[in-house]
């Protein structure tokens, strides 16, 4: 099948954080993890990526988080439960390309400083909620 341009283009604007998602899941896989592909994710768990994911600001009950259009999860039963909420960032991701997690850090920070819940009042993560709870 073929890949439609937008689609393409979507993976390239999306690929410097792709990478680092690849990065961090080969440490994963070196390390006695897994890796799946459901649709557009390549998905990554088990091994460190726990760890990795537990070294995240905020991520005492994170069970997955995506970078680009990899996802890392603790185990596959935290996949299969977070995967229509991670493939909305997917898709973030490629609208923000390289900009994504600057804009996602900013956005936390700017809500913080306020008083904000730095994670729930993210306008990224209300998207996400907004659209797989």
């Amino acid at each position: 099948m073929p890949i439609k341009p937008l689609r393409l283009l979507g993976w390239v604007w999306a690929s410097p954080w792709t990478a680092v998602g690849l990065a961090a899941g080969t440490i994963g896989l070196a390390t006695g993890g897994r890796v799946q592909r459901p649709g557009t994710a390549i998905e990554f768990y088990g091994g460190a990526v726990p760890w990795i994911i537990s070294r995240w600001p905020g991520s005492d009950y994170t069970m997955a988080m995506t970078l680009g259009h990899v996802v890392l999860g603790r185990d596959a039963v935290c996949l299969d439960v977070t995967r229509a909420h991670e493939l909305v960032h997917i898709r973030q991701y490629e609208r923000w390309g390289p900009l994504f997690v600057p804009a996602y850090l900013l956005c936390s920070a700017l809500i913080w400083a306020r008083g904000g819940d730095a994670y729930r009042d993210n306008p990224f993560e209300r998207e996400a909620y907004g659209i797989a709870p």
